[in-house]
């Protein structure tokens, strides 16, 4: 193979498997009707447990809403008043709701009860009669980075005697001539590696029309009928051998199942924000997903990737059509999880979550201006779930899933109008005007104090523990089990780590609501938000970029606090918090995004996973593949040309 650079070979029989095709309808949303009101897989009293979270929130919030309502009834309910009560009861449902789930999940992680779909991790493994692809989309990414996990997923399925059961499939997108060179040469230099054993694919599309859903959705059309079942993963996903085994047996056993969600745990994360995120979704995250898993049930979710799916029913009920309704609704479905999950159980398929099969990984942005970045593309496709909502035949369960993803970029600029309206109204009451903005001893909270001001107090403390408490049971659910409280580095680690990461986020919680709320409302103003690559290990950010960035929020922070101040000293304290998270907006991104402090932090045990503190023997393969340089496997072969496989 003495040119690398030579021309394409389509024909070539390493590149891609004959061709298997399978009708994908798309999917109308103005007709239809739900297939099925129960599946074999929904648990017994589903209802019940519905009832409990749902009601307990609702409970909870009347609960809240009487208490604020008497501290505002004084002397009528004003226009202003009335704005904020209506925020206070959106807000609190929200929390209140988040916390009734998480409530669930935490007592059956305490009690052990935690099996789905009959999937235990430490049962033999099953022996497979059918085969499984696994789709690896990449869009503009590092090649050798993608394929070093494929080749540690790959071995490790080896080693439990069943690859032969498992096709890789590299579903390139990319748009770089540069970069498909460099997917067509790693590829030959992985086929190379794992030899005549190897089961990996590769196909690139010339032209990426409706993103990463209409990547998937051309597999399916010329490949998906010599699979019954397929998963997909991110370029940065690693599932290991045995849980990928496990998931296509459960596949094989119900047959009435569409999709099993796992519970990816965020891996490898650098730089303080990355660990910040990886301490969050590694400690927090299970309480809450046992937790949904429970009362989900077979009207589960899905979040786009580390999901198994069968192949039948994924054709059959979610090829998804472009939307009308002018922007910023129309065009293709741009998060199109929730929608396809949606689809399938309308067509009268279970949809699940495993959160207690380990063996799934993924990795975070590296830095909150990474996470962002990739946060706005996720407000235009939650946003134009709007559309979709009113769809016919979806099941209850699947539109309240799409009103949360709506309702989780809704709440940014809600939670900013609740403070502007919660402050306003006392300065209207003391008679504030420009002409005379000094205030002697003026604080909102002595006005909202001053009704009631045992019940106000109650109210804040209330609100706050409803807020706070889902960290805390993640915390004491981690602290309870003997192995991941020594591997988290051990209870008092524990809980350092958790307020260490609840400051932080408090301090970036401005940053974060002014960007959701700029984003909302760009989206709603038509503006795209494009489709670039992640960035996935360096979060270092040029400093000249966060000021263009960030420089207006931090210069109208500090004008907010000057003007706090002359109207009183005790209101610029007040505000203290959210002014210093607006006017340090610079130095806290550059600070969370070192790596440097990422690693100090390491060494001295914060922020600590147990995928850190005994890493996963995929997870070390996979970093252990990356670091050497890619070889030339034109050295040792004499086989001919490796092939651009253009337009394959």
């Amino acid at each position: 193979m003495s040119d690398v650079h030579a021309p394409p070979s389509p024909s070539s029989p390493s590149w891609l498997p004959p061709e298997s095709p399978l009708p994908m309808p798309v999917q109308d949303l103005r007709s239809g009707r739900l297939s099925s009101r129960r599946l074999p897989t929904s648990p017994a009293g589903i209802g019940v447990r519905r009832a409990l979270v749902m009601g307990n929130a609702a409970l909870m919030t009347l609960f809240a809403t009487y208490q604020i309502w008497w501290v505002l009834r004084g002397d009528g309910i004003s226009v202003l008043e009335g704005v904020l009560l209506a925020l206070f009861i959106a807000l609190f449902a929200w929390i209140a709701l988040s916390f009734s789930s998480t409530l669930a999940g935490f007592v059956l992680l305490a009690s052990g009860r935690t099996q789905v779909l009959g999937i235990d991790e430490h049962a033999p493994l099953p022996v497979l009669t059918t085969r499984t692809a696994l789709l690896v989309p990449t869009y503009n990414e590092d090649p050798d980075r993608v394929l070093a996990g494929v080749q540690a997923m790959h071995e490790s399925l080896a080693r439990t005697g069943q690859g032969m059961c498992f096709d890789f499939f590299i579903l390139s997108d990319s748009t770089h001539a540069e970069i498909r060179q460099e997917e067509a040469v790693a590829v030959s230099a992985l086929l190379h590696r794992l030899g005549p054993d190897a089961r990996v694919f590769y196909r690139r599309r010339e032209n990426n029309t409706e993103r990463k859903a209409g990547n998937i959705d051309d597999w399916v059309r010329r490949f998906g009928a010599a699979y019954p079942q397929f998963l997909i993963l991110d370029a940065d996903s690693l599932m290991t051998g045995e849980t990928l085994v496990r998931l296509a047996g459960a596949m094989e056993r119900q047959l009435t199942l569409a999709l099993v969600q796992t519970l990816p745990m965020i891996v490898n994360g650098r730089t303080l924000f990355a660990r910040m995120q990886q301490f969050a979704g590694r400690v927090y995250g299970p309480v809450a997903a046992h937790g949904i898993a429970w009362w989900h049930g077979a009207e589960g979710n899905y979040w786009g990737h580390n999901a198994i799916i069968r192949t039948v029913a994924f054709a059959q009920h979610a090829g998804l059509p472009r939307l009308g309704g002018g922007k910023p609704f129309e065009g293709a479905v741009l998060s199109h999880d929730f929608v396809e999950a949606a689809l399938l159980r309308r067509g009268g398929w279970a949809v699940h979550m495993a959160p207690g099969l380990g063996g799934s990984y993924e990795e975070g942005p590296p830095s909150l201006i990474d996470m962002l970045v990739r946060d706005r593309r996720w407000c235009q496709g939650n946003l134009q779930h709007g559309a979709v909502v009113p769809a016919r035949g979806l099941h209850w369960i699947s539109r309240l899933h799409l009103l949360v993803g709506i309702g989780h970029y809704a709440t940014a600029p809600m939670w900013a109008m609740l403070m502007l309206v919660g402050l306003a109204i006392p300065l209207q009451q003391a008679g504030f005007h420009l002409a005379q903005p000094h205030l002697d001893g003026f604080t909102p909270a002595l006005y909202w104090r001053g009704g009631d001001p045992e019940r106000f107090l109650w109210v804040f403390y209330f609100t706050m523990s409803v807020l706070l408490a889902p960290k805390a049971m993640g915390c004491l659910s981690t602290m309870l089990d003997a192995s991941l409280r020594r591997q988290c580095g051990g209870a008092a680690r524990i809980a350092g780590s958790a307020l260490l990461e609840t400051l932080m986020a408090a301090l970036m919680a401005p940053v974060t609501m002014y960007v959701q709320s700029r984003g909302v409302a760009e989206v709603l103003a038509g503006r795209d938000s494009g489709w670039e690559p992640q960035r996935r290990d360096d979060g270092s950010v040029p400093l000249s970029s966060l000021v263009r960035r960030y420089a207006g929020l931090s210069l109208f922070g500090a004008f907010s606090g000057l003007m706090a101040y002359l109207v009183s000293p005790a209101l610029a304290a007040w505000m203290g918090p959210v002014v210093l998270g607006m006017v340090l907006a610079v130095p806290i991104n550059l600070l969370t995004a070192s790596p440097a402090l990422g690693d100090r932090l390491r060494r001295a045990g914060w922020l600590r996973t147990p995928e850190e503190a005994a890493p996963p023997a995929i997870l070390t393969r996979a970093l252990e593949l990356r670091a050497p340089p890619r070889q030339d496997p034109s050295a040792d072969t004499d086989s001919g040309t490796i092939p651009a496989a253009q337009g394959l």
